[in-house]
């Protein structure tokens, strides 16, 4: 399951969250700093691992 990264705008507290894809676009997560539901996704960068060598 992919992690995704917000940011809450009211306390500028980032953290982290697993969730489904689908579940990704439904989600609306509360800061668990201050409670705020004022929180912004925050594009990451990611890497891609395989077991093939080039």
């Amino acid at each position: 399951m992919p992690t995704y990264q917000y940011r809450c705008e009211k306390c500028h507290e980032t953290f982290e969250r697993v969730e489904h894809l689908a579940e990704h676009e439904a989600a609306h997560p509360q800061c668990p700093k201050c409670g705020s539901e004022e929180v912004q996704h925050v594009l990451t960068q990611f890497v891609a691992k395989t077991s093939r060598k080039s």
